[in-house]
């Protein structure tokens, strides 16, 4: 009995060896991997990286310092994104299948059967001392999955073809096709079209940029951020020649036609220069980044801001603020000092009247956005003035940071003899003469007067008891209720609508003028406004009275009106809507008795 159960059990044992063995060589092979393809990689870590395309010469990259840059097959910047895209691919690269060593020692030449003997492509990848190598070899024969041996892993794997894209064919799929990464982080920069040498830097405080070479000028910043971006974002279209002894002549690089030479500091970041005009595209134009032997093409485009005489890249505004002006100082025929007294209030320094801030704004704005017409000289000697009428200036106008304080001065204008269409204008801090727009110069206020604070007057409509109306040697007078209703007045005749009185009369309490005219009228038909004039006075319950007196029609529907203020006659433009409510519901009707 105890014989027959020891067979039983070995018979078990060894059926049970069996199905074992069968199990793990014939139905093993299927299973998933538990971990990635390279389990050990870290894209952050690798410092190398090979590409060997089938048929074709390796591609290599090196990162040092974390910057990757291409040794083979050509010397030049790595495009970095490719390059970590992939390997963070190759970091988290999982196998759908695998076959294992056992299962492949039944096949003659499973090298040959499943494309490694000539693999599509070898990928190495070095962290140090450890290398990591994967062979790609054929599709499987749906054709969207791919077998893949890692060296020195037993057995093949099997991957889907998502990821082969990533992989270079060439080694200018891995090329930075930046022209100049570095095009921001400068402050200094020289440029050389042909003979002529242009040299700009950028201060230090004020970060304003200024040309120190053939002449010291203002720079026009915003044209050289302009040109700054453009290298920027400008990116290659095509690789021309990698070859070190290629005819340079032929593109128009030896000499080149334009130089571009950025720095900052003491150092030279990066240079570019930029030839001719790519004969099977006009649009594209040669170029050689400074220190690589590579000739690429590019969008014309890119060196259009770079090109220029020096004027070009002068600043053609007079002004700029980088300080705040607190006083600005107008002297000549009409002199006037304005002066802020506190975040955004303004005076006219021995007036009464407050300034108005609007006003004053509107002036700083214009004198901010002046661009001169031309630059008509650069001076050697102080009699260089005189015929520009700069000896004694008509006018001039001086912008301080603090008021009151003559040493913080901002900037100072002088404006000379005018001609035709354009007015002479220098800055007291430069030895240039410019040439500005009379149009411009026309538009600036020659009074201090007209900087008085717009609002006529303020009162409250429920303070208002009756409107007298004259016009033409007739008065009409209109009265309001406790109620704000309003009717002719005892005496007054004729047709009345009341409906808008509430309105026209708030309008009248608020009264704004759009512009300051004249100040001390005595003539006012001179000016638009005659002495019959269509007048209309306010009487408010206090007896106090306010009284404006209309004239002529302006294009802009606005009118002209006159008014007395602190004694002063003062003329000026009523804004259109007030102007047209009051011709339409208050004029007296010439029928009327």
């Amino acid at each position: 009995m105890k014989s027959k159960t020891t067979v039983i059990w070995l018979v078990l044992a060894v059926s049970l060896a069996g199905f074992i063995w069968i199990f793990e060589h014939h139905f093993q092979s299927a299973a998933p991997a538990a971990s990635g393809l390279l389990s050990s990689l870290r894209a952050a870590t690798i410092t190398s990286l090979q590409v060997i395309p089938a048929g074709t010469r390796e591609i290599s990259a090196l990162r040092t310092n974390g910057v990757w840059q291409l040794e083979k097959p050509v010397a030049y910047p790595a495009q970095a994104a490719a390059i970590e895209s992939l390997l963070a691919t190759l970091e988290k690269l999982s196998p759908a299948l695998r076959l294992t060593a056992g299962e492949l020692r039944g096949r003659k030449n499973s090298d040959a059967e499943f494309g490694f003997e000539n693999p599509r492509f070898s990928i190495v990848a070095e962290a140090g001392e450890q290398r990591w190598q994967l062979l790609v070899g054929n599709s499987t024969a749906p054709g969207d999955q791919v077998y893949v041996r890692v060296v020195g892993v037993d057995g093949v794997f099997i991957t889907d073809t998502a990821w082969l894209p990533q992989l270079p064919r060439s080694a200018n799929e891995w090329r930075d096709t930046a022209l100049l990464a570095a095009a921001t982080d400068c402050d200094w920069i020289v440029i050389t079209n042909g003979t002529k040498s242009i040299e700009l830097r950028r201060d230090a405080t004020n970060h304003l940029w200024r040309m120190t070479r053939p002449l010291l000028a203002r720079a026009d910043g915003a044209r050289i951020t302009a040109a700054l971006q453009q290298l920027r974002t400008a990116r290659v279209t095509q690789f021309v020649s990698d070859d070190a002894k290629a005819d340079l002549t032929a593109y128009g690089l030896q000499p080149a036609e334009l130089d571009v030479w950025i720095g900052h500091g003491t150092n030279r970041l990066a240079a570019v220069h930029a030839g001719k005009s790519s004969p099977e595209n006009p649009d594209r134009i040669f170029a050689r980044r400074e220190g690589w032997n590579a000739v690429v093409a590019l969008a014309k485009s890119t060196f259009s801001a770079w090109r220029g005489t020096v004027n070009d890249f002068r600043d053609a505004h007079l002004l700029e603020f980088s300080t705040p002006a607190a006083e600005i100082e107008v002297r000549g025929e009409n002199s006037f000092i304005l002066r802020q007294r506190g975040s955004n209030d303004w005076a006219l320094v021995g007036e009464k009247f407050p300034a108005d801030a609007d006003s004053v704004q509107t002036l700083l704005k214009s004198l901010a956005g002046f661009r001169t017409v031309e630059f008509v000289k650069d001076l050697n000697t102080g009699a260089d003035l005189k015929g520009f009428g700069l000896t004694t200036p008509a006018r001039q106008i001086i912008l301080r940071a603090t008021p009151g304080v003559t040493n913080s001065v901002i900037a100072q204008l002088l404006f000379g003899a005018s001609e035709t269409n354009r007015i002479f204008v220098k800055r007291a801090d430069e030895e240039y003469v410019y040439a500005l727009a009379l149009e411009d110069f026309n538009r600036l206020p020659e009074n201090g007067w007209e900087f008085r604070d717009r609002r006529v007057w303020n009162f409250s409509t429920n303070d208002v008891a009756q409107l007298t109306i004259r016009q033409n040697a007739k008065i009409r007078q209109l009265a309001r209720d406790t109620d704000g209703k309003w009717s002719l007045a005892s005496g007054s005749q004729g047709v009345f609508d009341g409906r808008w009185m509430e309105m026209i009369v708030r309008q009248f309490g608020e009264m704004t003028a759009a512009g300051w005219v004249a100040r001390n009228v005595t003539a006012p038909e001179k000016i638009g406004i005659p002495p019959e004039a269509f007048q209309v006075a306010i009487e408010l319950k206090n007896r106090k009275k306010f009284t404006v007196d209309f004239g002529t029609e302006l294009p802009s529907q606005a009118g002209l009106a006159a008014v007395t203020l602190d004694g002063e006659r003062w003329a000026f433009v009523c804004p259109a809507s007030l102007y047209q409510f009051a011709k339409l519901y208050l004029v007296i009707p010439p029928n009327a008795p």
